[in-house]
């Protein structure tokens, strides 16, 4: 096309100046008076017709120039928009394959998020069920405190008791020393009144007015403190055997109470060395759970980062990519806007070129 031109240029060029030769001649036929005016008009016409021509050359030329260079730059695309078209993008295979790794990706991330929860929950859970477990301790730790503080008070029963008891025995065997010595004075006064009568019996029996019987006097004096002596003895004994009778009801009561506190304690004992044994086991599955939880929360942290490293890196070539091929679209819809208006310019020259040569031969003429 740009030869084409070039061609025409020059044929243009060539005819004006055989046509500008014929007017010179011409003139030289005609009047100078008549034709002095127009050939003037002619020259000037000529004149400016040559500027505008030249203009016209010039930008033809850089036009055409922009021309070779956007066509040149236009195939190149058009061969890059072909291949692309044809072959496929490379980025954009890769980017399938990213999306179906990135959908892998979040599963994996999904799931482990889950087992994550399960994870907290089963804390969770465990910590609830070692609070309950501290509770259980924490009471049967304050029923043990009671049980011991009863065993206690038992034992100062116990003990008051055995004091009490010890001190009745000791109030027994005075009594009995002193049931003893009642006795033993009880025989010595009624030797000594036998004695007494043997020795006043004469008397008595002359001096006694009405002749009463002394025999008859000591015997109910002595049946008299006999039977007091036996009502003493009965009412000690009875009175011991009750205090007796008492006190081993409060040993037995209080034995039984010891040994019932003593089981209990016991149990007690089993039971929270049982909730020991399961507390430092709940501790221990807390601690491994715990630890579990940061090896797992790290893993998914490490697999996150990188996850999101990669998505990242994919994004960036994604953006690049479009950028890039928005770009290209940008720049091919410039080449052809300019080659849009390189063609309308060249219809308007070569409408120019046509429109100017009647205007030139008819004012030759």
């Amino acid at each position: 096309m740009a030869e084409i031109t070039k061609k025409k240029m020059q044929c243009f060029q060539t005819s004006n100046n055989s046509k500008k030769i014929p007017s010179l001649g011409g003139s030289r036929f005609l009047s100078e008076d008549l034709h002095r005016s127009s050939y003037a008009s002619v020259e000037l016409a000529v004149s400016n017709e040559k500027e505008t021509m030249q203009n016209l050359n010039d930008r033809l030329g850089s036009y055409l120039e922009k021309v070779r260079i956007l066509e040149e730059a236009n195939s190149k695309l058009e061969v890059q928009i072909r291949e692309a078209q044809e072959g496929g993008s490379p980025e954009v295979r890769d980017y399938s394959r990213f999306e179906t790794t990135i959908t892998q990706l979040r599963k994996e991330i999904l799931e482990a998020t889950l087992a994550n929860a399960q994870i907290v929950l089963h804390i969770d859970n465990s910590g609830l069920a070692l609070e309950d477990f501290k509770t259980k301790f924490e009471s049967e730790l304050h029923s043990r405190e009671n049980v011991e503080s009863d065993i206690r008070d038992l034992r100062k029963i116990l003990d008051g008791t055995n004091v009490s008891r010890l001190h009745l025995e000791n109030d027994v065997e005075t009594l009995n020393e002193q049931l003893i010595t009642l006795k033993k004075s009880h025989k010595e006064e009624i030797a000594e009144m036998h004695g007494q009568i043997a020795q006043s019996g004469v008397q008595v029996e002359v001096d006694a007015p009405k002749g009463q019987n002394l025999g008859q006097i000591m015997e109910e004096m002595r049946a008299k403190y006999e039977k007091i002596a036996l009502e003493n003895q009965a009412e000690l004994k009875a009175w011991h055997e009750s205090k007796i009778e008492v006190v081993q009801v409060q040993v037995t009561e209080s034995s039984a109470a010891l040994k019932e506190a003593r089981a209990q304690s016991q149990e007690e004992r089993k039971r929270m060395q049982t909730l020991e044994i399961e507390l430092q086991t709940q501790n221990g599955l807390k601690a491994s759970l715990e630890g579990s939880l940061e090896e797992v929360q790290l893993h998914c942290n490490m697999q996150i980062q990188q996850h999101n490293t990669i998505l990242l890196q994919r994004e960036a070539e994604l953006k690049e990519l479009r950028s890039t091929i928005q770009k290209q679209m940008q720049d091919y819809s410039i080449l052809l806007s300019l080659k849009v208006e390189l063609e309308a310019e060249i219809e308007t020259y070569k409408k120019l070129l046509d429109g100017g040569e009647e205007p030139t031969s008819n004012q030759l003429r």
